[in-house]
């Protein structure tokens, strides 16, 4: 018998689970609470084992078509001299700073959405305002007014998770884990930029960010490691704006151009966040399970985030598959879950797993700091040490992706 699925979230992880599940006949409906498919957002890659399961939905032609051809990551001074350049790896094994799978946020959410419209009901505009349930099922209280009961309910909705908040225990520590890290990202006019990322870093734990993805703009990124009230404090999008600007005031290279275009309306997609992980003892609650970011967001710095999403998503399918294929009780859909965790979570512990002194390490106090971390940069291209996916990055996983004939059959 079919399951009734409710998942929570249109962005990535959300739709690909709903890929999987639609192929094994599950009635799925997708709720997202913004008015209209999110297709925007910063530069994404896929790597390891996320470009394996991208081929196994049959995805991979046009992924590639929405490819953006970065040649690679390089590191500049002030002046915007470079003084290491790490190229794109264009061959199979483990990547670099760019990989051979970069796509704009917008455009994998695009394809996804695309994948699977003809087969999962999409709500725009409505949330989950709470959650109820038994052994047999799951109440659910829309922001609309409405109510409807469910066999699954999926919490997909991101890093700060309406869907988890409700299945923790309010006297539980915040599973999200803040790495003194903040982050601002923005698309700006391109002046002569190429398709080549660019970094730059200030003293006092600043850096610059630029990657080209588009004929007349690009992206710029602004980061900040350390105590900050001003960006601690900010609730509204002008006050972290104001914050920003006043942090990196002065700061060197392209931050004028970032700042200046940041308060202005050339500056679109503008977001800030704080930079973390999210970590749970368990996904999932009864019939109400957590997966992507919502469950264990390894943070932008291990460069794991989108893979994770459609790994996780795969073997959550998976495993429902195994346990679920004509039995939607309460012993059957557990087991699912309770395998997907068990077989997951081993990927997710080593995703996660930081390299020492991660985060504050990449961001450098003094310009001798600076110094040091690009002559360290260029000592590692110069003796083509692959320091960045076996330590600095989280790629390099040892696990074994399960096989599901169930999937792969449907």
């Amino acid at each position: 018998m079919p399951l009734k699925i409710l998942i929570s979230g249109g962005g990535i992880a959300g739709p690909a689970l709903a890929f999987w599940l639609s192929k094994l006949g599950h009635h799925i409906t997708i709720f997202e609470r913004f008015p209209s498919l999110r297709a925007s957002g910063q530069q994404i890659d896929l790597r390891g084992h996320g470009i394996e399961v991208m081929k196994r939905m049959g995805l991979e032609e046009i992924f590639r078509s929405k490819a953006v051809a970065e040649k690679g990551l390089q590191f500049v001074d002030a002046h915007g001299k470079q003084r290491a350049f790490f190229a794109v790896n264009a061959k199979e094994g483990l990547q670099s700073f760019t990989t051979d799978y970069e796509i704009m946020r917008g455009d994998l959410c695009r394809i996804l959405y695309d994948a699977t419209k003809d087969n999962v009901q999409y709500i725009f505009g409505v949330s989950v305002e709470s959650l109820a349930q038994d052994a047999q099922r799951v109440n659910v209280h829309f922001s609309n007014g409405k109510q409807d009961t469910f066999d699954l309910v999926v919490g997909a909705d991101g890093q700060s998770s309406r869907t988890r908040r409700m299945i923790v225990d309010a006297d539980k520590p915040d599973p999200f884990r803040f790495l003194g890290l903040y982050t601002a990202h923005m698309t700006i006019p391109r002046e002569d930029d190429e398709y080549v990322s660019s970094i730059f870093h200030a003293p006092g734990k600043r850096s610059v960010f630029t990657r080209r993805h588009a004929e007349d703009t690009i992206q710029g990124y602004l980061s900040y490691c350390g105590v900050s009230d001003e960006l601690q404090n900010a609730r509204d999008i002008q006050a972290q704006k104001k914050a920003w600007a006043k942090l990196f005031d002065g700061a060197g290279w392209q931050s004028n151009r970032i700042i200046n275009a940041m308060q202005t309306d050339s500056a679109g997609d503008f977001y800030s966040a704080k930079v973390g992980q999210v970590k749970l003892d368990r996904w999932s609650r009864g019939r109400i399970v957590l997966t992507g970011d919502a469950a264990f967001c390894p943070s932008p710095m291990t460069g794991m985030g989108t893979t994770s999403a459609l790994v996780g998503a795969y073997v959550m399918a998976g495993e429902i598959g195994r346990f679920c294929k004509n039995d939607n009780s309460e012993e059957a859909v557990m087991a699912a879950l309770d395998s997907y965790d068990c077989r997951f979570r081993p990927f997710i512990d080593q995703v996660q797993r930081l390299a020492p002194g991660m985060p504050g390490l990449a961001f450098p106090e003094t310009a001798w700091g600076i110094a040091i971390l690009h002559f360290l940069m260029w000592l590692a291209v110069f003796l083509r040490v692959d320091i960045l996916t076996s330590w600095l990055l989280g790629e390099d996983v040892k696990w074994e992706m399960p096989e599901y004939a169930e999937l792969m059959q449907s």
